[in-house]
């Protein structure tokens, strides 16, 4: 079983950057689908990102596309999540979920994910 710790989150002002971190232990992350998803307050969980095991394939919410970008670091045994031009509305808390072998396309709904990590709060400021 892979356990995820999420880092990187903070307080940043509209149309700045932040690099989040989805640091793996207990088994590597490489054969791990990994996707990113954040839930605002009173709000579903909702998809932002996902990147395949080999790192080949990458998926976007239609919201952050061309904003955010989803990287591996398998020798790292980690997932980052590079956010740039950072909106008021992007204010969430920020989870990575892995899950074995999967088709990355599957990981890009709550349920396709086995495991999560506790979450990294990201707030943006007008």
């Amino acid at each position: 079983q892979v356990q995820l710790v999420e880092s990187g989150g903070g307080l940043v002002q509209s149309g700045g950057s932040l690099r989040l971190s989805c640091e793996a232990s207990g088994r590597t992350v490489t054969n791990y689908a990994v996707g990113w998803f954040r839930q605002a307050p009173g709000k579903e969980r909702e998809f932002v990102a996902a990147i395949s095991w080999s790192g080949g394939s990458t998926f976007y919410a239609d919201s952050v596309k061309g904003r955010f970008t989803i990287s591996r670091d398998n020798a790292e045994n980690a997932v980052a999540l590079q956010m740039n031009s950072l909106k008021p509305e992007d204010t969430a808390v920020y989870y990575c979920g892995a899950s074995l072998f999967a088709p990355v396309h599957t990981i890009r709904v709550v349920n396709g994910i086995n495991f999560w990590g506790k979450g990294t709060l990201v707030t943006v400021s007008s």
